[in-house]
């Protein structure tokens, strides 16, 4: 945390939900937001997921597979890409190379 005369600046320089200055302000903090463009938003969104995804392998909570949907979600808006394709990519991938059904776990090959 920087401290700068009698406040604290605390940085974060990342993607957050729409309603998150709001509840920053009803907490009685003041912060800067800026309004990126829909490429430059999409670097932070990854960015974003990424971030995410480690917070689920560290909870392991519903909310944080949550949050990974609602990053896609808006990935896949800004990109123009339907839900629905990317849900055919899905099943397409699952039909050709299989799901996760069997919790198979690879741990070599070897030429025969």
């Amino acid at each position: 945390m920087l401290l700068f005369g009698r406040g604290n600046l605390r940085k974060y320089n990342k993607a957050i939900r729409d309603k998150i200055p709001e509840i920053i302000a009803q907490s009685g903090k003041k912060c800067n937001v800026k309004i990126l463009s829909d490429e430059q938003f999409l670097e932070k969104l990854e960015e974003k997921l990424t971030e995410e995804v480690l917070e689920y392998r560290e909870s392991k909570s519903l909310e944080e597979l949550a949050d990974i949907l609602e990053v896609i979600d808006r990935i896949l808006k800004i990109k123009g890409i339907k839900k629905g394709k990317l849900e055919e990519i899905q099943i397409m991938k699952k039909d050709e190379r299989g799901g996760f059904d069997k919790n198979l776990f690879l741990i070599d090959t070897n030429e025969k």
